[in-house]
């Protein structure tokens, strides 16, 4: 027994040291990468990825692509085309940005993200071939490659290396000089457009739908998600008529949602391609922009999958069924309701403001907002004013952009008034002091109708999410009644 036991303590202390040293390995790994230019700061050229991929014996040339570009609904759109891909028995690799919580959720296999050991192995069997590339363009008044290319090149090799059928592909920003646009998609999806990331894209919606539409390659199915205006349908269509052998499936054309109706945790769609129609498809998301997106990666995997005609019905909607995206609309806790969603832009916003009035009856609703300095900041807080009976503004871990506490909650106060906002610049304490303001209108201690909506950023949201996941544990956030008998 007691040699027993004296061998499971051995193991016990031999898998910590394995873990810490597999931490410190990531960690290390993580530091390099993000010592490279960040993805915020876009470098227009794809010489950098098309040499690196050169040197790898072209990887991306062994599985086809289904390829996602738009202003938002990308992660989404993407996520319910493998989520389907991988219902017909296909392996699947998937690229989605930015991550929540951790660098190791950008790359998945067959649904399951990178573990932390296969991480830091992909990135030390192309880190030479980074370095040569690096090398080779410093050598000639160029740059070394960044850390979005870094992490594409990643993704190409571990897609290639596993080996996948099919990668969906998430553009990290605008398209035609993103890293992602090395890759000659079978299926492009360009989703809806709006304003964002102007100054690298352009001031207006058609310079920034010109930009997106670049990833449109000869051979292609392109598939256009719905439009606010006639110019950018027109700038997608003329340049999928300009590039050879492509076809053009138009949400609201060749494309239609016909008909949705919210149901609990979600909503019921019928959706018409021009191969049949899917009748009473779960969706397991909030808001009529979800139901555009399930059209969207429908008609992606009618184009990528080995099948004539319309796909299996059933495995539609087994699929469509089981896709949660964590940090959009996701509710996270009860008593009261708390709610992350990674609206940063005014297009999202509106989304968001949209499927909660439809789908939620909040009495009181409090907001935790924090906000990257370079977005839409006033426009995005008019969007949520109505929504909002307080704001409590917050700093979220991205200290190179986030806007601090004290300059949001003065434009917060023109918007909502001062007695509205309150300013909390730790994220802890801002979340604290939502559900403490949540509470003191909550006569009955059991939640129902009252809420928080975290809000403004993707880093904000991996911040609050950290802080919440029922693994935490945390005292933070029980029920009014049972957190008063914890504090006794």
């Amino acid at each position: 027994m007691a040699g027993t036991t004296g061998s499971a303590t051995g193991e016990a202390a031999s898998d910590n040291q394995t873990n810490e040293q597999t931490v410190t390995a990531l960690r290390k790994t993580y530091e390099e990468i993000m010592s490279r230019t960040p993805e915020h700061s876009p470098q227009p050229s794809l010489e950098r990825m098309a040499y690196v991929l050169d040197l790898l014996g072209h990887p991306e040339q062994s599985f086809k692509v289904v390829q996602v570009t738009g202003t938002n609904g990308k992660g989404s759109t993407s996520r319910l085309t493998e989520a389907l891909i991988r219902a017909y028995g296909l392996r699947t690799g998937l690229y989605t940005s930015p991550h929540l919580e951790k660098i190791t959720e950008r790359i998945a296999i067959d649904g399951q993200d990178l573990s932390d050991e296969q991480f830091i192995e992909i990135y030390d069997e192309v880190k030479d071939f980074i370095a040569l590339t690096d090398k080779h363009f410093l050598a000639n008044g160029g740059e070394r490659m960044s850390f979005f290319e870094v992490l594409t090149t990643m993704a190409i090799w571990a897609f290639a290396d596993a080996p996948i059928d099919i990668a969906i592909v998430e553009v990290g920003m605008g398209g035609r000089w993103d890293a992602t646009n090395v890759l000659d998609a079978a299926a492009a999806i360009i989703g809806p457009i709006d304003k964002d990331h102007m100054q690298w894209l352009g001031d207006t919606v058609e310079k920034i739908a010109t930009e997106k539409a670049g990833i449109i390659k000869p051979g292609s199915t392109v598939i256009v998600g719905p439009q606010k205006k006639k110019s950018i349908e027109d700038i997608i269509a003329n340049k999928a008529h300009d590039t050879e052998n492509t076809v053009l499936l138009r949400d609201g054309k060749e494309l239609q949602v016909v008909s949705r109706t919210p149901a609990v945790g979600g909503q019921i769609a019928t959706l018409r391609t021009p191969n049949g129609e899917y009748q009473d498809v779960p969706i397991k998301m909030f808001g009529e922009h979800q139901a555009h997106n399930a059209l969207a990666a429908l008609a992606a995997c009618e184009t990528v999958l080995p099948v004539n005609g319309a796909l299996d019905g059933d495995l539609v909607a087994e699929a469509f069924s089981t896709v949660q995206i964590p940090g959009r609309i996701e509710v996270i806790r009860h008593s009261p309701t708390i709610i992350l969603d990674g609206a940063h832009n005014p297009h999202a916003a509106e989304h968001l403001v949209d499927a909660i009035n439809e789908n939620f009856a909040f009495k009181e609703l409090v907001g935790v907002v924090s906000m990257m300095a370079d977005k839409q900041v006033e426009t995005v807080l008019g969007d949520l004013e109505p929504l909002l009976s307080k704001i409590v503004v917050t700093q979220n871990s991205y200290t190179d952009r986030v806007m601090p506490a004290e300059e949001l909650a003065k434009i917060a106060r023109d918007v909502f008034g001062e007695d509205r906002v309150y300013v909390e610049p730790l994220m802890p304490n801002a979340l604290q002091k939502a559900v403490d303001l949540v509470d003191a209108g909550d006569e009955t201690g059991l939640g129902y109708g009252y809420g928080v909506l975290v809000t403004g950023s993707f880093i904000t949201v991996g911040d609050a999410r950290m802080l919440l996941k029922p693994r935490q544990n945390k005292d933070l956030l029980k029920p009014k009644a049972e957190r008063a008998l914890s504090d006794d």
